[in-house]
């Protein structure tokens, strides 16, 4: 049986995150801050997202959290699956997709490190979270050939 450390998380706490992907197929990764304690998966690439506010749902946190984080507007956002944080934040992740073609670089990004674009062959060199990596490898397999 797992026993749940992370009591200061209600079992209800939930997060959005967004697997941005552009024409060429590769990923947009953030680089988190390395700010052990402070963050969940301090100095990780991951992907865009947050914790949903009080009463907000999902698809308004993702929206909300990629204009806070990155200034980052991306239309068709659409919801893929769900995935718990077992070893982070606790928290019930859903997950969105979603394209956008621009010049990540260009973002104003006022949480993290970077932003940069990886070809999906080229993410197994990179430290990403456990539930991140599933949920990338999920919508991959389930991508058109």
């Amino acid at each position: 049986m797992h026993q749940d450390t992370t009591s200061e998380v209600p079992a209800t706490a939930r997060g959005a995150v967004a697997i941005i992907t552009n024409r060429h197929g590769e990923l947009l990764l953030h680089l988190r801050d390395d700010l052990p304690g402070v963050i969940a998966w301090p100095n990780h690439w991951s992907v865009l997202g947050g914790g949903c506010d009080p009463g907000e749902h999902p698809h308004e946190a993702i929206v909300r959290e990629l204009d806070e984080e990155a200034g980052l507007a991306v239309t068709g956002l659409t919801e893929i699956f769900e995935i718990r944080d077992e070893h982070g934040s606790g928290q019930l992740i859903t997950f969105f997709s979603g394209t956008w073609d621009g010049d990540e670089t260009a973002l104003p990004l006022a949480e993290g490190v970077k932003l940069q674009f990886f070809a999906p062959e080229h993410l197994d060199i990179l430290t990403i979270p456990p539930f991140i990596r599933d949920g990338i490898h999920r919508h991959l397999a389930a991508r058109p050939a």
